[in-house]
């Protein structure tokens, strides 16, 4: 990381995440970097702020592509193999206790997500709107660029759904979700997820919890420095 640090003795100790509700493997650094987070000694003194990233900002509403077609399209991949990478995910999910349907989830734009997502951050409920956008998509094959969904899920994460149904017909948030890209291209950042940990340092991709609480560890150790 580039830019000034965050935190220091006294402060929570600050893990910025950049991922896309629509990236299995965001789903799963979501969850380890949870359990990494419940064996920290510290835990009560961390701070997760969760940033926006679109892998495809060009997407459509709805495509009606399946999540196989879009591996196949993205990756030049055959069928097969993109129902084999997926059953690697699910595997992985089920692990930590997570479920992927894959058959049900529906391709989408997921701009006014992370636009959602903005304003629950705002509401202090970022956590709650994060996962709930994540258990949508993944396993109850919704589509998250409903706003009608979305109003619905907001509400089932702790927010307001009429406050959210006007959030989203209007044009507020976007520079939020624009000024977390704009971040991330600053910092080099091409891939999701990607923890970055008081700006000091960062990991990137679905580490495992073991990773993660290390880095935990080494970001806490160097608050004194």
């Amino acid at each position: 990381m580039t830019s000034p640090a965050l935190g220091g003795n006294g402060q929570p100790l600050t893990i910025e995440v950049w991922s896309d509700v629509v990236c299995p493997f965001c789903r799963i650094g979501k969850r380890e970097l949870e359990l990494a987070i419940e064996r920290f000694p510290h835990k009560d003194s961390v701070r997760v702020v969760w940033k926006s990233f679109e892998l495809e900002p060009d997407a459509p509403a709805s495509t009606g592509e399946s999540t196989f077609a879009m591996l196949q399209r993205r990756y030049g991949i055959t069928e097969p193999e993109a129902r084999q990478r997926v059953q690697g995910v699910e595997a992985r999910g089920r692990g930590i206790g997570l479920r992927f349907d894959f058959e049900r989830a529906r391709i989408a734009s997921s701009f006014d997500a992370h636009r959602l997502l903005q304003w629950a951050k705002s509401k202090g409920l970022g956590d709650a709107m994060k996962s709930r956008l994540f258990d949508g998509y993944f396993a109850e094959g919704l589509l998250i660029s409903d706003h009608a969904v979305l109003a619905r899920l907001a509400a089932e994460a702790g927010l307001d759904r009429a406050e959210a149904e006007r959030m989203l017909t209007g044009d507020t948030f976007i520079r939020e979700v624009r000024t977390d890209e704009r971040e991330a291209r600053a910092f080099g950042i091409s891939g999701v997820p990607f923890f970055a940990f008081d700006r000091r340092f960062a990991v990137s991709g679905a580490q495992n919890s073991d990773l993660l609480l290390q880095a935990l560890e080494k970001a806490w150790a160097e608050r004194g420095k």
